[in-house]
């Protein structure tokens, strides 16, 4: 990945600011930047669920296994106003500092909004990388009072992401203790895919597909896709980002296995090499290694009693049959990385006591190459 300036970087959120600010014209580029940003990413979220809630009926709610369509129907209606009240105030803000809000960018979910389900899940996608952008961007916020306006929409993005986590049926509510942080280019690799007719002034990371059929849990094998994908992929790392941990875990592509551990939200990179990145979007925005990617994919392993409640019908393949790697692809694993090294996850990768494979700190390899229990 290129590094790019700190100009470029001051790029915000998908919903990065509210609250009752005032805004000055001593306010710098940087952050009208960062207002611009965070505009054209709140019409997204505002026109995605504007979008979705008028396409679908009620019956459409009750066959996608909703207990209750007054329920969702109305925690969808509040999502939308509240991104469409920040949306609201990012324009007024903009036209305070004597600049305004992008108006010409466009918006396309027709590949999302097929049924409910899938609206469901992009909403969930949607909300999780929401949060993602915001603690990747805090820092570059360089107004006290515009960060503390970030704060608290940090707060109400983070409702909406229990949210939707509980309403697709298999997930938990809160399922770390700690988010993922984006960079705006990775937050575009996800996002940039619906948006057309303007700049917004960020290069966006390569995006990335994953391919793998069926829901992806832990034992599963993943595959991807990417714009110029080699056949050989021998030279290929997929990379998991996991919220709270120092580091991502780091396996060849060709093994790209879903280790235990995991619950919720992962971000899913590719790099050219072995070495991981860092769980820190200062760190990472100099890594040069990046291919393609983030993706972001959802890890179900701990489905939540209440998501049951709200949502009956819908299978989080957490009960499927491990994947399992021959003795040769284990062994491989074994002696690509130095084995002295066994504090913390991320932080190692090698053969451990009792002949299991430890991968960057998840001993989930069994020494004859199956996925533990």
């Amino acid at each position: 990945m290129r590094a790019f300036s700190t100009f470029a970087l001051a790029a915000a959120p998908l919903a990065a600011l509210a609250g009752p600010v005032r805004f000055t014209r001593r306010d710098n580029a940087n952050n009208i930047l960062v207002l611009q940003f965070a505009s054209v990413l709140e019409q997204l979220e505002s026109e995605f669920y504007t979008q979705g809630i008028a396409k679908f009926s009620d019956s459409d709610f009750q066959d996608a296994g909703f207990s209750s369509v007054q329920v969702v129907t109305e925690q969808l209606t509040t999502i939308q106003g509240d991104e469409e009240a920040h949306l609201s105030f990012l324009t007024k803000g903009l036209v305070a500092l004597g600049s305004s809000a992008p108006s010409n960018c466009q918006f396309n979910f027709d590949s999302v909004l097929t049924d409910v389900s899938t609206m469901a899940a992009t909403a969930r996608v949607v909300e999780n990388v929401g949060v993602a952008a915001y603690l990747g961007a805090a820092h570059l916020i360089t107004d006290p009072q515009i960060l503390t306006a970030a704060a608290s929409i940090l707060t109400i993005e983070a409702r909406h992401q229990t949210i939707l986590n509980t309403m697709s049926g298999v997930g938990t509510p809160i399922p770390q203790a700690f988010d993922i942080a984006l960079n705006p280019n990775e937050v575009l690799a996800i996002a940039g895919g619906f948006i057309s007719g303007c700049d917004l002034g960020v290069p966006a990371n390569l995006p990335l597909t994953i391919t793998t059929q069926g829901t992806p849990s832990i034992g599963t094998q993943l595959s991807f896709s990417w714009t110029g994908m080699p056949s050989d992929i021998s030279g290929f790392n997929c990379q998991m980002l996991v919220g709270g941990q120092v580091n991502t875990i780091s396996l060849p592509l060709s093994q790209c296995i879903v280790p235990e551990g995991i619950n919720g939200a992962v971000a899913l990179f590719i790099t050219n090499d072995t070495q991981p990145l860092a769980n820190n979007v200062v760190l990472r925005a100099d890594a040069n290694n990046i291919v393609a990617g983030p993706t972001m994919a959802f890890i179900d392993s701990n489905p939540s009693p209440l998501s049951q409640i709200v949502r009956t019908g819908v299978s989080s393949g957490a009960s499927s049959t491990s994947t399992t790697v021959t003795e040769s692809q284990a062994s491989s694993i074994a002696a690509s990385s130095d084995t002295s090294v066994s504090a913390g996850p991320n932080l190692s990768q090698g053969t451990v006591e009792g002949g299991s494979i430890e991968v960057n700190g998840w001993t989930n390899l069994n020494s004859d190459g199956s996925i533990s229990s």
